[in-house]
């Protein structure tokens, strides 16, 4: 009987370099849609099946730059004393490092939503609405946001309004380093600090008082 082996790792670093080619060419040509993955291959002088090894369709490069920005905002809570701010400029810490991520391709990134959403392409719209809930989930990991049960489902779709709020401004603006979304982001914080206050734990029940000498002296009398 032949081992089983396990399929082959895509290499992450020839993907990083497919990806950031993919995102430079398109750039260059004005337009995500217009972006041919063979002009990439050609570009890095590789093959169409080495491409297909780390990337099965186009628009896998997409989610590969969505992936990027979070992984940006799970770096946020690195920083030094970042765990004793309070949660609500951790969120904000942590969804404006997410946004930052993306800010040097921002055109594009609204071009990647708008392919997204073209009649015709159910079968990218449905893992895109998955993709806010990972992405929104990586949030409350990186801000330390840990309540449960029904608190989390409110705290869960509070952070969810505010992310896509935060993000559709920061699809068209054009002020100076996105500050328009960044004050729009921090007034949304503290409107919703009420919701989206992590839960406090819940305090271990206190131990049964001994009343047995009350009893026992309720019983000599």
């Amino acid at each position: 009987m032949k081992p089983v082996t396990a399929p082959a790792q895509p290499d992450a670093a020839l993907a990083a370099r497919i990806l950031d080619t993919a995102l430079a060419l398109a750039e260059q040509g004005g337009s995500w849609e217009a972006l041919h993955l063979h002009d990439v291959a050609d570009a890095l002088d590789i093959s169409l099946g080495e491409i297909h090894a780390c990337y099965a369709q186009k628009d896998d490069l997409a989610e590969a730059w969505f992936d990027r920005a979070d992984r940006a905002a799970l770096q946020a809570r690195d920083v030094s004393g970042f765990t004793d701010l309070p949660l609500g400029v951790r969120l904000e810490r942590v969804m404006l490092a997410w946004l930052d991520a993306l800010q040097p391709h921002r055109r594009l990134t609204r071009q990647m939503l708008a392919y997204k959403l073209e009649p015709g392409h159910l079968h990218l719209q449905v893992p895109g609405l998955m993709r806010i809930s990972r992405t929104v989930q990586w949030f409350r990991e990186a801000a330390q946001q840990d309540s449960a049960g029904m608190r989390r489902i409110l705290e869960e779709s509070c952070l969810t309004l505010v992310y896509l709020g935060a993000f559709a401004r920061w699809l068209y603006d054009d002020s100076p380093g996105a500050r328009d979304t960044r004050d729009w982001l921090a007034r949304a914080l503290q409107r919703n600090a009420g919701c989206l206050a992590a839960a406090r734990p819940d305090r271990p029940a206190a131990p049964p008082q001994d009343t047995s000498h009350e009893q026992a002296g309720a019983a000599g009398s």
